[in-house]
């Protein structure tokens, strides 16, 4: 990542003034399933999708839906940016999609079972008025539907 130092002036006031969203109160409810009964799925801003999906582009807010049993060979990720380094994803995916981590831990018995459906955004974006108005409540939606307990969100 660079040193906001080693930015052009345009892009150092562009990473200094980005419009972050401020809210006066965050929802909130209390978890009272016990994890080893709980469905847990798991949604990342990493610009992952499934390979032969529409890969993302710059700026956009859109979602792909990535099947619980794909395999890492089949995830791609098309997130880009200067800021952004790819190379612990490259390593080892489960960094930023623990995917084995999740069945581990179901197979252990410390979380019930994970959701058929996981979510990938792209982050970066310069404006996620979008996500947050449309996309990401239509994921929750989806979410509710398939009776999720909770969600692993990892921000790249």
């Amino acid at each position: 990542m660079p040193r906001l130092e080693e930015l052009s002036e345009v892009a150092r006031q562009a990473h200094l003034n980005f419009p972050a969203f401020e809210h006066d109160d965050s929802p909130y409810v209390a978890f009272k399933k016990p994890l080893s009964e709980s469905k847990i799925a798991l949604v990342t801003t990493a610009g992952l999708h499934v390979r032969g999906d529409k890969p993302f582009q710059g700026g956009d807010q859109s979602y792909r839906v990535i099947p619980s049993n794909t395999k890492f060979e089949d995830i791609l990720q098309s997130h880009v940016s200067i800021g952004f380094d790819r190379s612990a994803y490259m390593r080892d995916p489960n960094v930023t999609f623990p995917l084995d981590r999740l069945k581990e831990m179901v197979d252990r018995g410390e979380i019930g079972s994970v959701s058929d459906k996981f979510y990938s955004f792209m982050g970066a974006g310069r404006s996620p008025r979008q996500i947050e108005m449309e996309t990401g409540p239509e994921v929750g939606r989806l979410l509710a539907q398939e009776k999720v307990d909770a969600v692993l969100l990892t921000p790249t």
